[in-house]
């Protein structure tokens, strides 16, 4: 099978991507406001969608291949594509809010991850680290370097603390499709893979567990979670390579 051609973006696609991206980290930037201990998922993803349609955008996820919501929410050691529901979070929880919206035909997407009140000790540094591993990746984001540079600097954070990286999920290209090629592993050999070229767009989203990488898919088809029950964490930002270097789309 032939690989998929990786699409570039004109400048005026870019734009729209930013306006979408906009959408999106309000959005997060609002779902995290209300995390509380006592608040039920589904009231997160509901005032998400309300708001997200307001400004005139498409809650991307909501029906993508089936999936009933406008957001993924995974708590604790669900590690993605967590569905809202009555679930009310708690003290000492982790919530990972996953989002994107399309606006004029073209999709943003992006991840955080919130504590719920106090978090143990390590529970911080492993939201630390994981956001710590976006940022690594994205600072690799530039053109001439490799898709390989990004894959290996959000590993070498994982590496230093012994966290999982999470393997059979990863960052993707986006745009006119929330998953677009190429392909971006959260682990793996610097210097390899296709060449970087400015108008590409990228999700970077690095997920690193507590504990082992090891994964599952729950019943329900959708639902992932560690292996070992441990806690995980999920960052991602949607970012244009330019020749001035990496530029975040889904900033609010």
């Amino acid at each position: 099978m032939a690989r998929e051609l990786i699409t570039k973006k004109s400048l005026a696609e870019l734009e729209m991507m930013r306006q979408a991206g906009s959408i999106v980290g309000q959005a997060l930037a609002l779902m995290a406001s209300m995390v509380a201990p006592g608040i039920k998922t589904a009231q997160l993803d509901q005032e998400a969608e309300a708001f997200i349609r307001s400004k005139g955008a498409y809650p991307t996820f909501k029906g993508y291949g089936g999936f009933p919501t406008a957001v993924c929410i995974s708590v604790n050691e669900q590690v993605v594509h967590g569905f809202p529901s009555g679930r009310k979070l708690k003290e000492g929880d982790i919530v990972s809010l996953d989002c994107g919206a399309t606006f004029q035909g073209l999709v943003a997407d992006a991840a955080i991850t919130v504590a719920v009140g106090e978090v143990a000790p390590e529970i911080v540094q492993l939201l630390q680290l994981t956001r710590r591993g976006l940022e690594a990746g994205i600072a690799q984001a530039w053109p001439g370097n490799r898709l390989g540079d990004i894959s290996h600097a959000i590993e070498a954070v994982a590496k230093t603390a012994n966290l999982g990286v999470v393997r059979e999920y990863c960052g993707h290209g986006v745009g006119h499709r929330l998953h677009e090629a190429p392909q971006i592993p959260n682990f793996g050999p610097a210097g390899v893979g296709p060449v970087l070229e400015e108008g590409f767009a990228l999700a970077i989203e690095p997920m690193f567990n507590l504990g082992t990488h090891q994964v599952a898919v729950k019943a329900d088809g959708w639902t992932v979670v560690t292996l070992d029950g441990k806690p995980s964490a999920h960052f991602e930002h949607t970012v244009a390579i330019t020749r001035e270097g990496p530029r975040i789309l889904t900033l609010p």
